[in-house]
């Protein structure tokens, strides 16, 4: 097997024109003609709105490249283009050699006779995706959502990334260019085609079944050579033969160490080599690195209806996690440093499972490495949502089989696929009875999500369970799509409902697969996209940053619901992720208290594409919203909450365990005054808690408290100790956040030995640091009391002395303070 990369310096032009303009692969129009300074950051302001037209464009890229006689002389020579983005044809030496529709698919082509020695060159047209997808809506209508707001039609007509289009999140930026590798490969014998890696555990043993194929141009005799190492040591090894292009053999791991999601265990990782042969002279191989783990979803009659629950290694565990959304709408810009940043930040608040949520992309390898890395399991939606799509056409069906084939062959493999599921939302509304002008019939609808995809899972990738759409309620009515017996759910009566917080408490539901709420990413990056006279909540800018119909006035509305209106703009952004925070805390803490009758929560959603307000725990830039934070804590492998009643002054306290041993620890509680933090009456109680269960340890009768000091003048401290050591806390209220009569907590900061010490005369709420830096804090939006001192490592990172020039401290009494009053450090 011999590569040549094409990757690399290219040119690009409007299709009409021939003015040429340099350009890199991978890459896409919008990063092309940023790097040429042909366009402005489209992220900025209002940009986009002027930009429009690049998607609505057809464009020409080109280049040419030298090939050697020797290279030539290969039997067979193939161009591979891993991803095209989206509608092209494709030219070489002035020869049509294909076209190509569909982003999601890696494309090959026999070129060997277009080909010759010296200078070649190759030319690609893109076709506006945009223009096609619309005249084809002209031809025949198919619903999508939301349309006359912030998407723009056609997106379901065209296999590509469904938010490229617009999202309630996401710019209208229609993208077009090459975005993976493109490359020639020539051989002459034989290459890999497919490895198949299976695992059966049993008596402590597990045997490896691999499956080899090979795409054959000759008769010679082939083997493969399949080897597993460990750390670094051959664990297993053998030599088969290949025979009519396939092989197959089953190896077995003794001793072997087994994975585990994130908090459960570690994640040990084998390292598989597969070589072609053809008299031991190697022609190909292939590597794939896995998990030994079982890892399922758990579908059994129980006293609530029917669960909905993972199991891995035979280990049922919560799912605690969030959505993935494309880290950038410019896919390509996308780094490894970039995935690991937000994986590690997933990993570091004890998620452990994200939902790769199916409007956006297929991720890239690297994605899916890190998450086997980490022990981050992966739902993995196929990339349709929130549309009706023409499965009436054969044409489309056989380029979604396709798609699927090779998405499945592609991920298959990796430790963290933990679930294939069909679609995002379609069950909620999208499907009916017939075709209508908002929905496809149930009949069309099964031809791709029970048919297709299920039966293609099934083929290539068996041991992975399937699951036709999110939401999806798998018994009765299908249209109850969020029936809280079985199946999944998507809770948004909070947010665009306009329920209250409180609303979560009243959801049982099995799994919590989308749920959440918005705020707005903090000053540093809204300064990012704005000049001063922006600086309002209301002005043109911060709501062309808002794709969420009236986003902006639902936050203010649910945060005058639950705090005092901010005196400033920079106040009313940060009050706003405190909010989002406290949302979804109401949600998680109600949804793993009800453990095993629910057993998983994926807020909405962890990361953002530009910079703007969002559902995201994470902003753009990788800066950690209040809701990030507050997800360590509320998603920490031992939880202690509490569940109060504001009218009769009872507070249940509930210890959450999702260790897989046993916890035995202190359950200490204080009820304090909310002006000084001094105690009014404390108390103790050793907590016993089973592995992977949530327990009521008590129930607290405050009632004749809250009479004497009024629920405004109080709040409960809980803290949970363990051999020692405070491995949870958490505060109760008794009256919404805007009645409590806070004191000025008058914060100082010292440091000593790397680390800040921060005190308070008087208890401060949701304290949060500031230091004009990107680097996490070891914690932030967090409670001081009294007496209480909090520690914080400085990141490795950060200067100290630079740090404590630009730090500065605030809490929720600074938010409603005049400027003089505040005790902002």
């Amino acid at each position: 097997m011999e590569k040549i990369t094409l990757n690399g310096d290219w040119q690009f032009s409007q299709s009409e024109a021939d003015s040429w303009l340099p350009a890199s692969v991978p890459g896409c129009i919008h990063t092309d003609l940023l790097a040429a300074d042909q366009i402005p950051d489209p992220y900025y302001r209002d940009n986009e709105l002027p930009l429009m037209w690049i998607g609505e464009t057809d464009w020409i890229y080109k280049r040419s490249f030298n090939l050697p006689v020797e290279f030539l002389q290969h039997s067979k020579i193939i161009l591979r283009c891993k991803s095209l983005d989206t509608l092209t044809g494709i030219v070489i030496n002035e020869q049509d050699i294909g076209k190509t529709n569909n982003q999601f698919r890696s494309w090959e082509f026999e070129i060997k006779d277009v080909l010759h020695s010296g200078e070649n060159e190759i030319s690609i047209d893109f076709q506006s995706s945009l223009t096609y997808g619309q005249a084809r809506l002209m031809e025949r209508y198919i619903h999508s959502w939301s349309t006359d707001e912030y998407k723009l039609p056609g997106g379901n007509y065209v296999r590509k990334s469904q938010c490229n289009f617009g999202w309630d999140w996401g710019p209208r930026l229609v993208t077009c260019g090459i975005l993976g590798d493109i490359e020639l490969l020539a051989f002459d014998t034989a290459r890999l085609d497919d490895v198949h890696i299976q695992q059966v555990h049993h008596n402590g043993l597990v045997e490896i079944e691999v499956e080899v194929t090979a795409e054959l141009i000759s008769d010679k005799a082939l083997s493969a050579r399949i080897s597993a190492t460990f750390e670094g040591k051959v664990v297993a090894t053998t030599t088969i033969p290949i025979s009519k292009g396939s092989g197959n053999t089953t190896m077995t791991i003794e001793d072997p160490q087994l994975w585990w999601p994130n908090g459960l265990g570690v994640q040990p990782l084998y390292q598989f080599e597969v070589q072609l042969l053809a008299d031991d002279l190697e022609l190909d191989s292939l590597e794939k690195t896995i998990g030994l783990r079982t890892l399922h979803l758990v579908r059994e009659e129980d006293e609530w209806g029917e669960s909905f629950h993972f199991e891995c290694n035979g280990v049922p565990f919560f799912a605690k996690g969030s959505n993935w959304i494309p880290a950038d709408t410019l896919v390509t810009r996308v780094t490894e440093e970039n995935y690991t940043r937000l994986l590690q930040a997933a990993k570091d608040s004890h998620q452990n499972m994200l939902r790769v949520w199916g409007g956006g992309i297929y991720e890239s390898d690297v994605f899916y490495e890190l998450c086997d890395q980490m022990g981050i399991t992966i739902w993995q939606d196929f990339m349709f949502g929130c549309a009706t799509y023409p499965t009436f056409d054969d044409d489309f069906m056989a380029n979604v089989a396709e798609e699927a084939r090779q998405q499945i062959r592609r991920l298959r493999h990796h430790a963290s696929l933990a679930l294939w599921c069909g679609n995002n939302e379609l069950e909620q509304g999208l499907v009916g009875e017939e075709w209508t002008e908002t929905t496809m019939s149930w009949a069309d609808y099964g031809l791709l999500y029970d048919q297709l995809l299920p039966e293609l899972v099934a083929e290539l990738d068996p041991q992975t369970d399937y699951w036709p759409g999110s939401p999806h309620s798998p018994h009765g009515d299908r249209g109850d799509w969020n029936n809280p017996r079985w199946g999944d759910a998507h809770i948004w009566d909070v947010w665009h409902g306009m329920a209250p917080f409180e609303f979560f408490r009243t959801c049982f539901h099995r799994f919590n697969s989308e749920f959440g709420f918005q705020s707005f990413p903090e000053p540093a990056t809204v300064n990012r996209y704005t000049i001063p006279s922006d600086h309002s909540i209301n002005s043109p800018v911060m709501e062309h940053h808002q794709r969420s119909a009236s986003g902006n006035t639902r936050i203010i509305h649910y945060l005058l619901d639950w705090f005092r209106l901010p005196t400033d703009f920079d106040y009313q952004i940060m009050l706003s992720q405190i909010l989002q925070g406290m949302a979804i805390k109401y949600a998680v803490e109600h949804w793993r208290r009800t453990m095993p009758r629910g057993m998983g929560t994926l807020y909405w959603q962890l990361n953002d594409c530009w910079p703007v307000a969002s559902w995201s725990s994470i902003d753009y830039y990788g800066r950690w919203k209040a809701l990030h934070y507050l997800a360590r804590r509320f998603f920490a492998p031992v939880l202690i909450s509490g569940l109060e009643d504001w009218d009769t002054g009872q507070v249940e306290i509930h210890v959450t365990n999702d260790n897989r041993a046993d916890v035995v620890g202190m359950v200490q509680w204080h009820l304090i005054t909310v002006a000084e933090g001094e105690v009014i009456v404390q108390g103790g109680i050793e907590a016993a808690v089973p592995a992977l269960t949530s327990s009521r340890i008590t129930t607290l009768d405050l009632k004749e408290h809250l009479l004497a000091y009024g629920n405004e003048n109080v709040m409960l401290e809980l803290v949970l100790e363990i051999d020692g050591q405070v491995v949870s806390d958490n505060l109760v209220f008794f009256c919404r956040p805007k009645r409590l009569n806070l004191q000025s907590p008058d914060i100082s900061v010292d440091v000593q030995n790397e680390k800040l010490i921060l005190s308070a005369d008087a208890p401060a709420l949701w304290v949060w640091l500031n230091f004009e830096g990107d680097s996490p804090l070891a914690d932030n939006f967090f409670a001081l009391l009294p007496g209480k001192d909090v520690f914080l490592e400085i990141p490795s990172s950060v200067n100290k002395d630079e740090l404590l020039q630009k730090l500065q401290v605030h809490s929720l009494w600074d938010t409603y303070q005049p400027e003089k009053s505040r005790t902002t450090n």
